[in-house]
């Protein structure tokens, strides 16, 4: 139960981590302010190290991570250049990249709720994900 929680809790760590990533990516051609560039780069950066550790621990598994889900990704970038068409402004970006901390982090919580056999190391760096997420939101704050 242990190693199928913690494979189950890396996966979705694994998935959250590419669509923060894909997020940021999807906004960073738009941004005015060189402020917000780089909050956005450094926290596109911190995903990355994420990243990397997450790939160790899944390859201690065997296992190749999770892809975030096409419909939530397809859905995110469609609502993403809806919103940026209409109003290309950092503001917008703000706006975006916050709902999609929050549900980013929603979603973390309940996964570590849902593995909650998964080990200690897993659920460590689902938390760094959720404080990834939280600063972001936080640290973008003035732009909205």
């Amino acid at each position: 139960m242990i190693e199928q929680d913690t494979i189950k809790l890396l996966r979705e760590c694994d998935a959250g981590v590419k669509m923060g990533v894909s997020s940021i990516d999807d906004v960073l051609g738009y941004v005015s302010s060189e402020e917000l560039r780089e909050i956005l780069t450094k926290c596109k950066e911190e995903h990355n190290k994420l990243e990397v550790e997450l790939q160790s621990l899944l390859d201690r598994y065997s296992d190749d991570g999770k892809e975030p889900n096409p419909m939530a990704k397809g859905m995110s970038w469609m609502k993403t250049n809806m919103k940026l068409m209409m109003n290309e402004s950092d503001h917008t970006i703000a706006d975006l990249m916050t709902d999609g901390c929050n549900m980013g982090v929603k979603s973390l919580n309940e996964y570590l709720n849902k593995y909650e056999a998964a080990d200690e190391k897993s659920k460590d760096i689902a938390k760094k994900l959720i404080n990834l997420e939280e600063k972001l939101a936080h640290d973008i704050r003035d732009f909205l």
